[in-house]
């Protein structure tokens, strides 16, 4: 019959203690066999760089320049920017029609991508390419720079949508010009395919109406936003 060796301990625990009265008699030493390890569990496979972090982007889809320069604004914004687990990045060098808002997540480096409008002040012939970008109230540009999410809220005009703070000089009055993450008519796939592009917005970031619903429970507060082109 064969018996555990967690049996064989506690069986022998058992014969040293009641035979401690008993005379000894010699006996040959057993070998003693080694633990097996503890298992362990089992982390999901994550391509690892150099410095020890998961790969973003493993699949090239994000141009390198956007990709660092939100790296390093995560890093220099640290303090208003306390969760660490996914970023969003907006390419404006890319057709308005194209998928440019990127979900970044920077646990297993995987990317989410969706479409975004720009504001009509950027695109004034509206060719469904930003070419200028302004901080300044009333311009209804897109503003480029580092934001941090701000959470989930409610307007009158928009409806639902994500409130954003600038963190730079180039879009530090966000709030002052209502710069927010909301839905519309204008950015939904219908729109885009009657007529070849998206429609431009007062320098929100406009995203189709079922894509909104997603991106704000998961923007939350807290996150980096980074708009660049």
């Amino acid at each position: 019959m064969r018996l555990s060796r967690r049996g064989l301990i506690l069986g022998g625990s058992l014969a040293l203690a009641g035979c401690a009265t008993a005379p000894q008699t010699p006996q040959t030493a057993a070998a003693t066999l080694p633990l097996a390890p503890a298992p362990q569990p089992v982390a999901p496979e994550i391509q690892v760089g150099d410095a020890g972090r998961p790969v973003v982007d493993p699949r090239g889809e994000i141009r390198k320049e956007l990709l660092d320069r939100a790296l390093a604004a995560l890093d220099i914004h640290h303090h208003k920017l306390p969760h660490r687990d996914r970023i969003y990045l907006v390419d404006f060098k890319k057709f308005s029609g194209d998928e440019r808002l990127y979900e970044v997540d920077m646990v297993s480096g995987a990317v989410t991508v969706f479409r975004t409008t720009h504001g009509r002040g950027s695109d004034p012939a509206h060719t469904g390419f930003a070419e200028r970008f302004s901080n300044e109230p009333d311009s209804h540009m897109s503003s480029v720079g580092a934001y941090a999410t701000a959470g989930p809220n409610w307007g009158p005009q928009q409806g639902a949508n994500v409130l954003l703070d600038g963190l730079e000089y180039t879009n530090n009055l966000a709030r002052d010009r209502a710069i927010i993450v909301h839905g519309a008519d204008y950015a939904d796939p219908d729109f885009l395919a009657r007529e070849g592009k998206l429609g431009r917005s007062y320098g929100c970031f406009s995203v189709a109406h079922a894509d909104l619903q997603p991106l704000r429970e998961r923007m939350g507060e807290g996150r980096l936003l980074f708009a660049w082109a």
